[in-house]
């Protein structure tokens, strides 16, 4: 049937598996429900395209399919990096930054949120190797700040002391390694990072490696 062709394809860009494998589940009664309840296997069927999930990144996991290491997707259901849009994160943190990360299959919202132009401001926790100077929030709120090997200073910056060796900055950009380099700049080295807030979003009660699925009502809170 001309429907069951069609949920055969749509469950295969949900990533459950080839379409003439979703064709044969469908036969076989392992699809169930109608609208918004169908179910796989008795389990709801994955958000349709355009999903955004909001991860707690442990350490030791990469964001780039080209880098080596462990990826962050193998914190995710296997079926999910057979997605059709294909799923990304927005941005990247390091290897060794923990912390909030979103991953999306929303081409035009991903686009949005990685732009230059979102300004949007991003939280991190650091630990670092020295304790603070006390001229460090200065420098970094200047506007001035010139990285090594760039031609345009950075957006000013706001950094709160919250230890003698402990700060927490926020940025609105996203350069490569821009925190390590900041402190690096300011006569430091960043020896832990966690991201702690992306624009209005939180990690809460989140444990660490574990993700959920932001509801509609926080998506629209996105820049």
């Amino acid at each position: 049937m001309k429907e069951d062709r069609q949920l055969a394809k749509y469950l295969a860009h949900l990533g459950y598996g080839s379409r003439k494998e979703m064709e044969i589940a469908i036969r076989r009664g392992r699809v169930t429900g109608f609208g918004d309840d169908l179910r796989f296997d008795g389990e709801k069927l994955d958000p349709a395209p355009g999903m955004v999930i909001l991860l707690n990144k442990p350490a030791g996991f990469t964001c780039s399919r080209a880098d080596q290491g462990r990826l962050i997707y193998e914190l995710l259901p296997p079926r999910f990096l057979k997605r059709d849009p294909a799923l990304s994160t927005v941005g990247r943190l390091d290897a060794e930054t923990t912390g909030l990360l979103l991953l999306t299959d929303d081409g035009k919202l991903l686009h949005r949120l990685i732009s230059p132009k979102s300004n949007t401001p991003k939280t991190y926790d650091a630990t670092l190797a020295r304790p603070l100077e006390g001229h460090e929030a200065d420098i970094f709120a200047s506007g001035t700040l010139m990285l090594r090997g760039e031609d345009k200073p950075l957006l000013p910056a706001q950094l709160d002391v919250t230890g003698e060796r402990t700060a927490r900055l926020t940025i609105t950009e996203g350069r490569y390694h821009q925190i390590r380099r900041m402190f690096a700049a300011a006569g430091n080295h960043v020896e832990a990072l966690h991201r702690a807030t992306f624009g209005p979003l939180t990690l809460g009660d989140l444990p660490e490696g574990e993700w959920r699925l932001l509801t509609s009502d926080e998506v629209a809170t996105l820049p």
